[in-house]
């Protein structure tokens, strides 16, 4: 008894415990667990305690199974379970995993299996000062005629810097010198480029050219730098620079633009003539990516698309023109133009199964998760919207969770005798013009439950009483015509060795079993007469019941047996 009173005891505390779990995780399931950590931390660096911000019991972790999904991603973190503590599990660089973007973080997923749950959990990653200032090209050639005035403004392009917010380009310094003064100014995209302005006319008689160093400082602390140098070539007067109709060129351009065709043409003028009045036009310091998708005329100053865009790599240009005037060499003068990419629906959804209860019991309860799903768009806008749905009538349906999560529930009964496995079609769609879909088919088996009884199969059992030595004995068992049955008889079988003996018949659609016994006690039973004489059906009901001997002395009982 004392026994049987602490395993009760213990059951109850059981009991306790999961129902607590259970309050807990569903308080939690719905929130997201934030992280913040310094990039480039060391591996093996502690993030944060897991298990005890999902509200997990301490010192249990590891019956949970709590693990990461990894659906593919960089594995930055893991997870100890013994302790339930999250680490750093590779090297983070802020920039190579969001680049430019001033808020950085890593999400994921981590589920536990029993009771299955998923949590989603984002870590924001901060910056450190770890890059410095550079240029596109170290060294910055210029050419000016002698005869520009002061105050003319030339463009040396800008510095990058790979960290963000303070850590970024802050600033620009010229190193002093008697022709030029510098001035930092700021794009609408937030990024700093350094102008000079001709401060004294130039003289190519006293000096044909000369060199300046110019530097790129950010904010960090310390502060790092970089540096260009600037080739300044004086050459002889062409009073006249060329003009752009416009300062900034703004255009957008669909995604799908084909190779060649034109995004805008720039036009700059000149009051020289001759060649100090042709002008050339070319690119001016700027990055690689733009210079590969896109080209100028110098002849007219159209540019064109050279390669494939692609709006998820990336949504905006911003190009700097030249217009340069005279033969080889003169004055110049430069223009803006951004491109802004707009997105086309050209990505289809993708689905991903992130777990999946396989097989599946048929007595599952309605209701019930049987997989998580995560469905992703890479395009934006209604061309990444994604709804999802299920193919035919299976007893599941689909809904969505949070983020790009989906559930598949059990809807109906499941009887594995009728359908032991299920191909399960889920078909996502996007919203675009024209939509895009994905179709992903799970196949599901169904586990067997002791729901069905035993059952016999329907027989028709005839049993047949004659006296001994009766010369019609197993009349009524003769071979059936048409038939190849033949009939089966005990090898211990003699007749008149008894008044009485039984044969009994068990019919089936194929065959006639016939058997001899010694004459047992005649039991309640339906019998009907062997011979021509009577095929009336009677019955033998204790006392009324009629002689065994009526007829011919042959009496033959049916009994019908089976579910």
């Amino acid at each position: 008894m004392e026994g049987g009173h602490t395993n009760t005891k213990e059951s109850i505390r059981r009991q306790v415990i999961l129902l607590l779990l259970l309050h807990l995780l569903s308080q939690t399931a719905s929130e997201q667990i934030r992280y913040s950590i310094p990039e480039e931390l060391e591996i093996g660096s502690i993030v944060g305690n897991l298990a005890k911000d999902l509200g997990l019991p301490a010192g249990k972790p590891a019956n949970y199974d709590l693990h990461i999904l990894s659906l593919g991603k960089n594995q930055y973190f893991s997870i100890n379970t013994e302790n339930g503590h999250l680490y750093v599990n590779s090297r983070i660089d802020r920039e190579g995993i969001c680049g430019e973007t001033a808020f950085c973080h890593i999400n994921f997923e981590v589920m536990i299996k029993s009771p299955m749950n998923i949590f989603h959990i984002t870590v924001e990653i901060e910056d450190i000062n770890d890059n410095v200032p550079h240029f596109f090209t170290g060294d910055i050639k210029l050419e000016t005629i002698e005869s520009t005035f002061p105050g003319a403004r030339f463009v040396l392009g800008y510095a990058k810097d790979a960290d963000v917010g303070i850590n970024s380009l802050q600033n620009y310094h010229l190193m002093p010198n008697q022709y030029f003064i510098l001035e930092t100014r700021e794009r609408e995209d937030g990024n700093k480029y350094a102008e000079i302005v001709l401060n004294k006319q130039l003289d190519r008689e006293s000096e044909s050219s000369f060199h300046l160093i110019l530097t790129a400082l950010d904010g960090g602390k310390p502060t790092k730098t970089g540096t260009a140098t600037i080739w300044v070539n004086v050459l002889d007067a062409n009073d006249n620079s060329p003009i752009f109709a416009q300062e900034v060129y703004k255009v957008s351009l669909k995604e799908n633009a084909a190779k060649g065709s034109s995004v805008v043409q720039v036009k700059a003028t000149d009051k020289d003539e001759g060649s100090n009045g042709q002008i050339d036009y070319q690119f001016a310091n700027i990055p690689e990516s733009a210079h590969q998708r896109f080209s100028v005329s110098s002849v007219n100053g159209t540019i064109t698309v050279t390669e494939n865009l692609d709006f998820e790599e990336m949504e905006k240009y911003t190009l700097t023109v030249e217009a340069r005037d005279g033969d080889g060499g003169g004055l110049v003068t430069h223009c803006k133009v951004e491109i802004t990419i707009l997105d086309e629906n050209d990505n289809a959804p993708e689905i991903m199964l992130a777990s999946l209860v396989n097989p599946v019991s048929e007595d599952t309860a309605l209701g019930a998760v049987i997989a998580y799903i995560i469905v992703t768009d890479k395009d934006t806008g209604d061309n990444g919207k994604v709804t999802c749905h299920l193919h035919g009538d299976p007893p599941f349906r689909i809904l969505p969770t949070s983020s790009n999560y989906y559930k598949l529930l059990s809807d109906g009964p499941l009887d594995r005798e009728r359908t032991p496995e299920y191909n399960i079609t889920v078909t996502a769609s996007d919203a675009g013009s024209p939509p895009l879909s994905t179709h992903k088919s799970i196949t599901l088996q169904v586990s067997d439950v002791n729901d069905n009884a035993p059952a016999f199969e329907t027989l028709v059992i005839m049993l047949k009483l004659r006296q001994s030595g009766s010369p019609k004995f197993l009349q009524c068992f003769a071979p059936i015509p048409h038939s190849n049955n033949t009939l089966i008889f005990p090898p211990n079988y003699e007749e008149g060795t008894l008044p009485y003996s039984y044969q009994l018949c068990l019919s089936s659609e194929s065959r006639i079993h016939e058997f001899a016994f010694p004459k047992p006690p005649v039991p309640t039973t339906e019998i009907i007469p062997c011979t021509n004489k009577s095929d009336t059906l009677m019955m033998i009901n204790g006392d009324n019941a009629p002689n065994p001997e009526m007829g011919n002395g042959e009496v033959v009982s049916f009994l019908s047996v089976g579910t």
